[in-house]
């Protein structure tokens, strides 16, 4: 009987401390359920910042392929056999070098025949001409041997075609690639013989999507980097755009030109370009503002002393500050610090930053 009356008055005692501590304020007299407000129910402070409407480009970021101003693989037309090779692999060849002679016997003796052809054909027109006046020849005979005149001056051009052919010349200047030949081969026409290109300037291809067409415009400036190259930035302009976009992709083909005087940037290198966009009229905010939640972007307002959410679109980036695009009018009081302790439609109180 002792244990009981001792048990119940050791709960009585539980009961009692319990009810105490509910009726007792909360340390601070802040407000409970939530972590929001100031001291003593006070409205959370915010710090305010200013944003600000100036032309602004976005960076479009891509990855192109290098190509050479000009590229061209030298090839034979006829059939013959190689007699001397005047290039060595990686020379640095003028416009119009020799690179190549074919065996020119053949072709040489079939032009000397087509001129001795003409020359016949001429004289017998000649003398034909002087028998027409006295009608010994009639007016279709000498249009036979004016005909004769012609086809012969055919023969011996298409003559002087085929010994021009026995010797092949750079089509521009630029850089030999490796020889596909050797001296005494025979080459077949459409045989490779090298390759000739110019890399002065290297034209660089990169994919777009086709968001951000209304930001790019022949001249823009380019910056392109690749790996194996160290940190070098390699500058240019873009010279053209696409007239098409891919169905696929949704993308569109963009061109840029970069100095290559060196020859350090070889056709088909992998490179990372980066460009700033058109720039436009656009409003920009302190990064700081900006309330990442579920893949969405939302920052505070200031509206009749109450904090008010905002959904807004993003741009472009830059150090401190982020392009807006949509949600924001330009006009409203934004708040930068304290986002932390205020929710939608709380009373606030806002300093503006000094």
């Amino acid at each position: 009987m002792l244990t009981v009356t001792r048990f119940r008055l050791t709960l009585l005692a539980v009961t009692l401390a319990l009810t105490a501590c509910s009726k007792s304020p909360a340390p601070g007299g802040g407000q409970s359920g939530g972590g929001f407000g100031g001291p003593s129910g006070s409205p959370p402070a915010v710090i305010t910042g200013a944003m600000e409407t100036r032309p602004f480009g976005v960076v479009i970021e891509a990855v192109g392929t290098a190509l050479a101003k000009e590229s061209v693989e030298i090839t034979s037309k006829s059939t013959n056999t190689i007699t001397a090779i005047r290039f060595i692999e990686g020379q640095r060849v003028a416009a119009g070098a020799v690179l190549v002679e074919f065996d020119r016997a053949q072709t040489a003796a079939a032009l000397a025949e087509a001129e001795a052809n003409l020359i016949e054909s001429r004289n017998q027109f000649n003398r034909g001409r002087d028998l027409s006046v006295t009608q010994a020849l009639s007016k279709a005979q000498l249009d036979q041997l004016e005909t004769a005149v012609k086809t012969g001056e055919a023969r011996v051009s298409a003559a002087k075609a085929r010994l021009a052919d026995t010797v092949i010349r750079a089509p521009f200047a630029g850089r030999t690639g490796f020889r596909r030949v050797s001296l005494g081969g025979l080459v077949n026409p459409g045989s490779v013989i090298t390759t000739l290109d110019d890399t002065s300037i290297i034209k660089l291809e990169f994919s777009v999507s086709q968001t951000y067409l209304n930001d790019l415009k022949p001249g823009l400036a380019v910056e392109a980097v690749a790996e194996g190259l160290g940190e070098r930035v390699f500058s240019g302009k873009i010279s053209a755009i696409d007239s098409r976009i891919d169905s696929v992709t949704r993308s569109v083909t963009v061109r840029a030109e970069l100095p290559n005087a060196n020859g350090d940037i070889k056709p088909g290198l992998f490179m990372k370009v980066s460009v700033r966009g058109a720039e436009k009229p656009t409003l920009m905010i302190p990064e700081e503002a900006l309330v990442p939640e579920q893949g969405r972007t939302y920052v505070f307002v200031v509206e009749g002393g109450e904090a008010k959410r905002r959904e807004v679109g993003v741009g472009g980036r830059e150090p401190g500050s982020v392009a807006i695009t949509s949600g924001l009018t330009g006009n409203e009081t934004l708040v930068v610090e304290g986002m932390q302790r205020i929710r939608d439609g709380v009373r606030v109180t806002a300093t503006a930053r000094p």
